[in-house]
């Protein structure tokens, strides 16, 4: 097996401080063309100071390695074009696991974000304990040896989920609580996979994919807002992630907008997702046809009415369905006030909506640009643009790659 990609400490022992000075320069090379895509050799003597028979040196052993490739030329600045160096495809895997409300759904991918699996759903829900995390890892490893990929090469494991998520201390505070134990949550699936797991909030792996491969990549302040069943927001500032000092910030569905509003399953009352979620799109549509609404949805059964899910009222308005449009536009109207306050705060220049509502389109995009209109400041309100992302469902587990890419690494380089 490749050491480079061994990344034990135990190798790293074994190394002298030449040697060792070498493999942090591959390292760090390996990630930098992960996260910029394929560059010249001038390109990596100005990104990491070195000389440019250095770098030649070390991109020769990449690619006798068999994780570096030519990968065609570059903008010339004056005589022949310079040869641009690239990952591999296969060289490094990531797994990425999206564990949500009522389903997970999991996908292997190579360095260079090409799926080798597809995402795979299963009937798996999140749960409070860590009841879930046998059946989460029998279908894991699963699909790992149906693959035929070689375990050795997979680098890490990406997982995403709902939730008050504290990444550095490996916890999440809502979902797949530990025991009262000295380990934390990220522990426990390390010592299950035998692999570096990364966990993070699913809104927020959401919002990396926006920034590495979507419509926020290249930009500075954007807002990505997660409109499922509940509410969830991603904050880019300053071309960085940000998460508090806990790692809980976003919690913008939690916010109460609502004087003597309904009870949120968050333990207060008028908290947004009360009247702008999946679960009040839901409920509304509802209560709407017991009360004698004319719908097409008043063809679904009781049990299809009890099993009604966004997409269902999505797909009636699409239909030309007055109620299903009305019932929308009211979702959206009050996302847009609560929108209106965001770019108050945060004066973004792009606001990205995602999940499953975003799927509306125009049935929600126009009373939120509406209840913007009437709510925010003009000054800042006509320097953002509110667009749909173009990644639709898949941006969580495409998040959960760059999640494990970004920080794989990082013990390595730091120390």
């Amino acid at each position: 097996m490749n050491s480079l990609i061994a990344l034990e400490d135990s190798y790293l022992e074994t190394l002298n401080n030449i040697e060792r000075k070498k493999y942090l320069q591959k390292l760090k090379i390996i990630k930098y063309l992960y996260v910029k895509g394929a560059k010249t050799n001038a390109d990596i003597c100005s990104r990491f100071k070195i000389s440019s028979p250095t770098s030649m040196a070390l991109l020769s052993e990449l690619i006798s390695e068999g994780l570096l490739e030519k990968q065609g030329r570059g903008k010339s600045v004056g005589g022949r074009k310079p040869e641009l160096y690239g990952l591999r495809d296969n060289s490094l895997f990531v797994m990425s696991i999206h564990m949500d409300r009522f389903k997970t759904r999991i996908a292997l991918f190579d360095n260079n974000n090409n799926t080798i699996t597809g995402v795979k759903t299963y009937p798996l829900e999140i749960s409070k304990d860590l009841s879930a995390l046998n059946a989460l890892y029998d279908y894991a490893n699963e699909l790992l040896l149906t693959s035929g990929i070689d375990r050795n090469k997979l680098v890490g494991i990406g997982f995403s989920m709902p939730g008050l998520v504290a990444s550095k201390e490996g916890n999440n505070n809502t979902y797949l609580l530990t025991p009262d134990t000295e380990e934390s949550l990220q522990q426990v699936l390390e010592r299950k996979f035998e692999k570096p797991v990364y966990i993070q909030n699913d809104v927020k792996s959401a919002t990396l994919a926006e920034y590495h491969f979507g419509l926020a990549h290249g930009r500075r302040d954007v807002l990505v807002l997660s409109m499922d069943w509940g509410i969830g927001l991603g904050i880019i500032m300053d071309g960085k992630l940000r998460s508090g000092t806990s790692g809980f910030a976003g919690e913008f569905g939690h916010i109460p907008l609502i004087d003597e509003g309904s009870l949120c399953h968050c333990g207060k009352r008028g908290c947004l997702e009360t009247v702008a979620s999946g679960i009040a799109l839901v409920k509304k549509t509802r209560e709407g046809i017991k009360a004698g609404q004319d719908s097409l949805l008043n063809k679904l059964s009781e049990e299809e009415m009890e099993q009604l899910e966004p997409q269902h009222v999505i797909d009636a308005a699409n239909n030309g369905d007055q109620f299903a449009i009305n019932i929308l536009s009211d979702v959206g109207i009050n996302l847009g006030k609560g929108i209106a306050i965001l770019i108050q705060l945060f004066n973004p220049e792009l606001i990205i909506l995602g999940g499953k509502i975003a799927e509306a389109k125009q049935f929600i995009t126009t009373p939120i640009q509406h209840s913007i209109n009437a709510y925010c400041m003009s000054q800042l309100r006509e320097k953002v643009t509110i667009a749909v992302s173009e990644l639709g469902k898949d941006a969580v587990i495409m998040g959960s790659v760059a999640t494990v890419m970004e920080n794989v690494f990082e013990g390595h380089l730091e120390s």
